[in-house]
């Protein structure tokens, strides 16, 4: 089998209209880039209109085109995860499949790789969206980049490379594609970010919903809880049980030096009840995290999986 120097993984879902031309335009950036060395993986995430069927004619034309069909629509997470694990090139690119996204962007996007970065996102400074996907996008990314530790302007944007060990290294499932960048610093892969051309959809309607950014902050949540924290709970639950602890003994004392006073009474001072709820949730939070770290420890093998970026040859 030829080598592949570099896979495009694109997920799509009823984009009938756009897939000839993005096939075309791919062909004549791959071809000068990687030529006979590069593939490129149509994931269908079970469209309903005939999607599927322009995708065989594309194959048919040039076999390095190639497509997979899902029995039913999984989602972007899982349309990337299965385009990650049958990649074979060296160099990963995600993009989406509706003519927004660039293929001229490609070369860019490898030669940031080359500078010895991991993964490098795209950022799409000027934006050809309504508003009320920016705004809110604009918001989620500043609370993203506060959480994770990583800054990025465009977390969710779909146009990125990435180097081999980090598709084959990062798991996402649900809708943890937005997160990848994140993943992949925790990890201690490299990123950065370049800005790219962003284009006005041409054919069908966008799949944004409302419902998206709620959901993405409850993943947020998710990913920290399962990756950044998951060996060490008591960081997480114990940081806030500890604050909750200290304001609930501050209003406690506060109000009983006042009562020692004869400044006021317990029994007209509803605070007394947030201060002793403030304690008893703080001791609680404080009680999970160290059962979460005996949990951690007991189920720990001693053997715990960690990335080796490079080592030295062994006879040597």
């Amino acid at each position: 089998m030829h080598s592949v120097k570099i896979s495009v993984i694109i997920p799509l879902l009823n984009e009938e209209e756009s897939l000839r031309e993005l096939a075309s335009r791919l062909e004549t950036v791959l071809s000068g880039l990687a030529p006979e060395s590069y593939e490129v993986l149509f994931i269908d995430d079970g469209s309903t209109d005939t999607s599927y069927q322009v995708l065989r004619d594309i194959h048919r034309a040039n076999p390095r085109f190639q497509a997979i069909r899902f029995r039913r629509n999984y989602g972007k997470s899982a349309a990337l995860a299965v385009g990650f694990a049958r990649a074979a090139g060296d160099i990963v690119i995600t993009m989406d499949a509706d003519l927004q996204d660039d293929p001229q962007e490609i070369p860019a996007l490898c030669a940031k790789l080359d500078e010895g970065y991991d993964l490098v996102s795209g950022w799409k400074r000027k934006r050809y969206d309504p508003w009320h996907k920016t705004m809110p996008s604009k918001l989620f990314n500043a609370v993203t980049s506060k959480m994770s530790g990583i800054t990025l302007h465009d977390f969710n944007c779909g146009l990125k490379a990435y180097r081999r060990d980090v598709v084959k290294s990062v798991q996402i499932y649900g809708d943890m594609h937005r997160y990848i960048p994140a993943l992949a610093h925790w990890e201690g892969f490299r990123v950065a970010e370049i800005p790219v051309q962003h284009h006005p959809r041409k054919f069908g309607v966008s799949k944004f919903g409302a419902k998206r950014f709620v959901t993405g902050f409850l993943d947020l949540l998710t990913v920290l809880f399962t990756t950044k924290y998951i060996k060490r709970p008591l960081h997480l639950f114990g940081t806030i049980g500890t604050l909750l602890l200290l304001v609930g003994m501050g209003v406690e004392t506060t109000l009983t030096v006042e009562w020692f006073l004869g400044m006021t009474y317990f029994s007209n001072r509803p605070l007394v009840l947030l201060g002793i709820l403030l304690i008893i949730v703080g001791v609680q939070l404080i009680s999970m995290g160290l059962l979460g770290e005996m949990l951690v420890k007991n189920s720990s093998t001693g053997t715990a999986q960690y990335l080796i970026r490079e080592q030295t040859d062994s006879d040597a």
